[in-house]
């Protein structure tokens, strides 16, 4: 029998590239979906959620499309806001479950990549590869931009490399518009157009337009909304709380890549490199993106784990280039399975911040007034004092001084280790901040969680002043 029938045969018997690709989505969906209702009914998962979310149900409830506020673009917003309409109040499990759908989007864009730029079998390897991604797992639960924009660079990416020049552009603009440094996809774009300038003129257009669509707002408001933009940026590259004795840029970021991949990493770093040996016009729209986008990472100070997203279907795809390799490929990524599900078992407890807004609801008088560390939970009924997040470069916050409480009329301090354990981790860049916690701990506790059996999260803590 010629080998094209066997194959034939064998893909009837068992369904064949559609059956293997709905098998991997249903796999990613499984490890999406438990977790889901992580420290609800707060947004602890992420604090952007907080952002988002209630804009997005705002827009169905009388607010309007203007969210007058731009740290990011809207169209995160846009996708969020008709799944709210039916809602009282903003919900972060539908805008979590909005967003797993999103994800899952992101795998299947990442399979067309894969098979557009080097066939089946690369196709494949990067689906699986996004699929288990740990980063991507875990920001696939979160209502953020982060998501939307990785599915944008997936879908742009392979028009790239398809030679869908214009539509690639349009899907540039609505990259960006999810997140700003979606803007990057402009330099694979002219790789992929390079000598048809009369192309990339129009797929250029077509970006602006895309983003005018999905974001009209911030080009309305352009002088507002650039100043949002660019302070994220800053704050961004001054750094944040946490990473300040984090390893240089190069190596934090590959190490972040590494928690997301694990050792199929390797093998795609082995394509990168072969890619740009080759040099094809699909190999070099893949190695610009990827050499781009983190040269632009070199920048920043704050080496958050999402900022990497962009980068997974790219690496998913060049890790497919090597097929004879793609039988290890698939065994490496049972590491970050393996890595995903636990992180998925340990959402599956209670949250000791949810612990504690209950233990405060049963306990503490409704006139008290309390001062709270961010990342804390929401204590309606409360007065609450928020007490900023220290951040390299920022102003102290004179409210963090128990003295200063005191005559405030403060009766209790929620603090929790989410923030002290870094602050303290880098008291000499905080000193003030480390000496109001050492003196907090001079008042009277009245009550303390920590994670235990099926509590998870981070430690809490409240004082009586």
């Amino acid at each position: 029998m010629p080998p094209h029938q066997r194959s034939e045969k064998s893909e009837r018997r068992w369904g064949g590239p559609p059956v293997a690709l709905a098998a991997v989505v249903g796999l990613a969906a499984a490890l999406r979906l438990v977790g889901i209702q992580y420290g609800l009914p707060f947004a602890l998962l992420n604090p952007d959620e907080r952002n988002i979310v209630p804009r997005a149900w705002a827009m169905t409830h009388g607010g309007g499309l203007d969210p007058h506020w731009f740290d990011y673009p809207t169209l995160t917003m846009y996708l969020l806001a008709p799944f709210q309409a039916w809602h009282g109040e903003p919900s972060y499990l539908t805008a979590r479950l909005t967003m797993v759908g999103i994800a899952l989007a992101g795998i299947v864009a990442s399979w067309w990549l894969g098979r557009q730029a080097y066939g089946h079998v690369a196709g494949f390897v990067a689906a699986a590869a996004v699929a288990v991604e740990t980063t991507y797992v875990a920001y696939s639960r979160m209502a953020v931009t982060d998501v939307p924009l990785m599915v944008g660079v997936a879908v742009a990416l392979a028009l790239m490399v398809s030679g869908r020049i214009e539509l690639a552009g349009l899907v540039v603009g609505l990259a960006a518009s999810a997140k700003y440094p979606g803007v990057l996809l402009l330099a694979p774009l002219i790789v992929a157009a390079w000598g048809k300038w009369r192309r990339l003129a129009i797929a250029a257009a077509l970006a602006a337009v895309g983003f005018a669509l999905a974001s009209p707002f911030v080009v309305l408001h352009l002088g507002e909304a650039a100043g949002d933009a660019w302070r994220v940026q800053q704050d961004a590259r001054a750094g944040w709380l946490g990473f300040e004795n984090d390893h240089a840029a190069p190596i934090a970021f590959v190490a972040r890549l590494w928690d997301g991949f694990g050792p199929a990493l390797l093998i795609a770093a082995a394509g990168l490199v072969l890619a740009l040996l080759r040099r094809t016009r699909t190999d070099l729209v893949l190695s610009v993106f990827v050499l781009v986008y983190f040269a632009d990472l070199m920048t920043l100070h704050a080496h958050f784990d999402r900022y990497v997203l962009p980068l997974v279907p790219a690496l998913g795809a060049l890790a497919g280039r090597l097929r004879a390799l793609a039988p290890v490929t698939f065994l490496l990524l049972v590491v970050p399975l393996t890595w995903a599900a636990r992180d998925a078992r340990d959402l599956t407890k209670m949250d000791s911040r949810v612990v504690a807004h209950d233990w405060v609801e049963g306990h503490l008088p409704h006139e008290a007034f309390l001062a709270a560390d961010s990342s804390t939970p929401d204590f309606a009924g409360h007065r609450v004092l928020g007490l900023r997040l220290p951040r390299p470069g920022q102003p102290y916050d004179s409210n963090r001084d128990v003295a200063r409480l005191r005559k405030l009329g403060v009766d209790y301090v929620v603090v929790t280790g989410a923030v002290e354990d870094r602050v303290l981790a880098a008291a000499p860049h905080y000193p003030r901040e480390a000496r109001f916690y050492e003196n907090l701990r001079k008042q009277r506790r009245v009550y303390s969680v920590r994670p235990h059996g099926d509590v998870g999260g981070p430690w809490l803590e409240i004082y009586r002043l």
